[in-house]
């Protein structure tokens, strides 16, 4: 199940890549269902808060008419930084399921912790789904971009 919606939190990713934003993907499901969907759009909107976890948090929020996602999973093909994981424990996410690390800004262990904090809520954290998957879509990204660049 887990892999089954890591698949479409990376067809999320793919349509960022193709944007040429960041390929990061992202999927909300309650009871079984996607509810949610997104992907970056930092470049699009030139806002830096249009990553793919808050953008799919409000398209859930909107989707349940609540602020609180109670009973809800998030699927992302890369760690959530800071911002983004405060975002996903406000909105009270039940389970939040990683692809690929982020050692650079992820805020589920691989460079700050958040999860260690004794907030209002918990949310459980499952990483490494379909991770190598999840990687070599950023990794071809940033090659294509370098070249790119180069020419």
């Amino acid at each position: 199940m887990e892999e089954k919606f890591m698949l479409e939190a990376l067809k999320e990713a793919k349509k960022a890549y193709e944007k040429e934003e960041i390929p990061v993907g992202a999927v909300i499901v309650k009871d079984g269902k996607i509810i949610a969907r997104a992907h970056n759009l930092r470049e699009k909107k030139q806002s830096a808060i249009s990553h793919a976890e808050i953008l799919v948090i409000e398209k859930a929020n909107k989707k349940l008419n609540s602020w609180r996602l109670v009973d809800c999973d998030m699927y992302v093909t890369l760690e959530p930084c800071t911002m983004c994981m405060g975002a996903i424990i406000s909105s009270r996410i039940k389970n939040l399921y990683i692809g690929a690390l982020d050692v650079k800004t992820g805020a589920c262990g691989s460079f700050v912790d958040l999860s260690q904090y004794k907030f209002n809520h918990t949310v459980n954290i499952f990483k490494g789904i379909l991770q190598d998957k999840c990687e070599y879509i950023l990794k071809d990204f940033f090659k294509e971009l370098r070249k790119k660049k180069n020419i």
